[in-house]
């Protein structure tokens, strides 16, 4: 007897846990379907967007501004492809590393398998093909040959 109302005792244990369990998988499943339905309503107040208007024509907002064929916020050549460049490059990094990594096609293309295998870059479609052109076009390889002599030094005698 006292063995069957330990039994009892379990399973009626068990269930209050199991009966616990689905309740707050329940909740989760209840609060996920509200986010996918209305994800604003989990906004906090620091959360919302600055909506404050300023003027497109403002110096300071100009944002694709263009100076003697350089784009002033990247420092990208203005070419064709630029923006390409602009739009699919340096929204993980930097334009500089862009233009000081000067590739020949097959290193800029070996460079973006690299980028879509390792580094979750999307796939480029039509534009990879103008972005390795502007890139090759634009910041082609730089054979520098030998180091320049050097000049102007002060040199030393190294005591013993």
């Amino acid at each position: 007897m006292e063995k069957e109302r330990s039994f009892k005792n379990n399973v009626k244990e068990l269930y209050k846990q199991l009966l616990v369990l689905c309740g707050i998988v329940f909740l989760f499943a209840l609060i996920g379907i509200t986010y996918m339905v209305s994800p604003e309503s989990f906004l906090l107040a620091s959360d919302t967007p600055n909506m404050e208007i300023t003027s497109i024509d403002s110096e300071e907002d100009d944002w694709d501004k263009v100076e003697n064929g350089i784009h002033l916020r990247t420092g990208l050549k203005v070419a064709e492809g630029y923006m390409a460049v602009v739009n699919n490059c340096t929204n993980c990094h930097s334009a500089q590393l862009v233009i000081q990594n000067r590739m020949n096609e097959e290193r800029w293309i070996a460079t973006i398998r690299w980028m879509q295998e390792t580094q979750n870059l999307w796939d480029l479609g039509k534009n990879e093909a103008v972005i390795v052109n502007y890139l090759v076009t634009n910041y082609p390889v730089v054979s520098k040959g030998r180091r320049e002599a050097l000049s102007n030094i002060e040199w030393y005698d190294l005591k013993e």
